[in-house]
């Protein structure tokens, strides 16, 4: 019986995902890894292990992009805990002509305790930021980041950093919190000049 191969890339609608890392720092409330280990045709996106730009490079070129115009880096972890695939990635899907997508919670700088947004707004096509509260407090609660009440400034910071860079960047929020707080987390984002989308959330996958 043949091993069960690491699911680094996978589809759902019409979107492909690059699952690098199952690494997060973050345990949020509504994550999907609460409820289900599989996303769309996938049959598990946990992995074995953190796949090497090799690993991931070679699911690339297994996969047929023929139908799919963004790659999008989401998966099962934060894609900027594993920064050197994440760049090298961006990179080589770039020189194949394909756009690409992050969705980050924006903590990537007290990850590796320095300033990475340069570097993500030079390799990748679009940063969609998780702000997903109005406050620090309540950022803690819902998404309990293990760098604690700093968290909601840092990923702030990170959203405005992305700005002086590229006008392709957007917090997000999930629409499971309060209407009220969906208004105050606008706000904060265009105090930034950076815009808000509103995610639908779906346990549907």
């Amino acid at each position: 019986m043949s091993e069960k191969k690491d699911e680094i890339l996978y589809t759902y609608k019409t979107n492909v995902y690059l699952n690098i890392t199952n690494a997060c720092p973050c345990n949020c409330e509504f994550c999907i890894r609460r409820t289900t280990d599989k996303v769309g045709e996938s049959s598990s996106l946990w992995l074995s292990h953190n796949p090497s730009f090799e690993d991931v490079k070679a699911a690339i070129d297994r996969f047929d992009f023929t139908k799919y115009t963004e790659a999008v880096f989401c998966g099962y972890g934060e894609p900027t805990a594993s920064f050197e695939v994440l760049i090298k990635t961006a990179k080589y899907l770039r020189q194949m002509g394909i756009k690409t997508r992050l969705n980050t919670n924006g903590l990537g700088n007290l990850i590796h305790k320095r300033d990475i947004s340069k570097e993500i707004c030079d390799n990748i096509d679009f940063v969609s930021i998780s702000m997903n509260a109005s406050d620090a407090e309540k950022y803690d609660a819902i998404v309990h980041p293990v760098f604690g009440i700093k968290s909601f400034d840092a990923m702030l910071d990170f959203g405005r950093s992305c700005r002086k860079y590229t006008e392709n960047v957007a917090f997000t929020v999930v629409d499971v919190i309060e209407e009220k707080e969906i208004s105050e987390c606008i706000r904060i984002a265009e105090s930034l000049g950076v815009p808000l989308r509103v995610r639908k959330y779906s346990k549907e996958y």
